[in-house]
């Protein structure tokens, strides 16, 4: 799975001391997510048990759920596409399904 962009969650963590804490755990779920062949949503529920799907996007729980991560999926392109990154109440405050 190409993963666009992992320059978006790298500065997520570096954009306030406050996110620096979710540096490794970010590293990790696109360590993942790079090796990852997924054909459908069953695919990723496999590999991401907490992942949620609402409308077109999939939202992963990072860190513990302290922090979301919103994205697009193209099965058949094999891409993964970043949409919002943030913490759990940021994402509160975003409609996930118009991302």
């Amino acid at each position: 799975m190409r993963v666009t962009a992992k320059r978006t969650l790298r500065e997520f963590w570096t954009s306030k001391p406050q996110y620096s804490d979710v540096e490794d755990p970010i590293t990790a779920w696109h360590a993942v997510c790079i090796r990852a062949e997924w054909h459908g949503p069953s695919d990723v529920k496999e590999t991401f048990r907490s992942a949620s799907f609402v409308k077109n996007n999939v939202v992963f729980n990072i860190a513990g759920n302290k922090y979301r991560i919103v994205a697009s999926i193209g099965y058949t392109r094999q891409a993964l596409f970043i949409k919002f990154v943030g913490t759990h109440k940021q994402y509160d405050a975003v409609d996930v399904g118009g991302l």
